[in-house]
């Protein structure tokens, strides 16, 4: 079952909930072309490399262990102290402030700019957490209730094991694709009748309820997130769906080629790509 809360981070708690593979880079020889945009990975994914200065997208963990600075785009574990890997870094300084030491790994929180040959971050500019603007970083948006006219039948069976209760019953459709929730109002998707399916969860919940359909299962999306990984490869660094019949993946950098290959191979809408290094206006 996947639910979807609206909040300022979204929280998926599903099997979709963020999958992700190991943090790396961009699997691409520089060398082996002019023109390096235009190579291929696993299933013809395109693997683009930026021709000029990016940055990363706010502030991104930075982490020695012995081997010399990496800059760690894809999930970070949560050790004392933490483990994650990525491109390494080049010109890298650790500054006054912002770093950490504990058992032989320096690590911080930077916000960087350079250059990205599609191994090595070569940096021209890193902002320490302590002096960055977190201001700056726009708020991401909510997920949208399912329907304007939610409506409660009974409020006195609108209890937290009420909507326990309901979504579990939700999950048990078979119809069913993901349910999310926003402030009291349960939010279900469904493949097939939405009446019944209403109807079926009106047996234990009471309150705000949106059942609206959709065209992905679950297990669908499970199987598109799936392929994905195996076609991104190193590229990419997690991948899930948080949002009703659709995915969203981040890889290490993308100038729109790996949208379009996302938008050809699965059909428009269905995988939205977002890229951790984005050019510097």
């Amino acid at each position: 079952m996947r639910i979807f809360a609206a909040a300022a981070v979204l929280t998926v708690l599903g099997s979709l909930a963020a999958c992700s593979t190991d943090p790396g880079t961009n699997a691409v020889d520089p060398s082996a072309s002019d023109e390096p945009a235009a190579s291929t990975g696993p299933a013809g994914a395109p693997t683009p490399v930026p021709e000029g200065e990016v940055r990363t997208q706010g502030l991104v963990m930075v982490l020695d262990d012995g081997d010399g600075p990496e800059l760690c785009l894809g999930p970070v574990a949560e050790s004392y102290p933490p483990q994650c890997g990525g491109p390494a870094l080049v010109d890298f300084d650790w500054g006054d402030v912002g770093s950490e030491q504990a058992s032989g790994v320096r690590w911080g929180s930077y916000a960087l700019t350079g250059t990205y040959d599609g191994t090595t971050f070569t940096v021209t500019d890193a902002i320490p957490a302590a002096l960055y603007d977190v201001m700056a970083e726009p708020e991401p948006e909510p997920l949208a209730a399912a329907c304007d006219d939610a409506t409660t039948t009974d409020t006195s069976r609108a209890t937290p094991e009420d909507m326990d209760a309901t979504l579990a019953a939700a999950s048990a459709l078979p119809t069913y694709a993901t349910a999310w929730l926003t402030g009291n109002t349960i939010n279900v998707a469904v493949t097939g009748d939405p009446e019944a399916a209403e109807a079926e969860l009106r047996r234990t919940w009471g309150g705000m309820l949106c059942v609206t359909t959709v065209e992905r299962t679950d297990a669908d999306l499970n199987e598109v997130n799936t392929e994905l990984q195996g076609a991104l490869g190193d590229q990419l660094l997690t991948s899930g769906s948080f949002a009703p019949d659709s995915l969203d993946a981040q890889v290490v950098f993308d100038d729109g080629s790996i949208q379009a290959w996302a938008d050809e191979t699965y059909g428009e809408g269905l995988v939205r790509i977002s890229s951790a290094l984005v050019p510097v206006s």
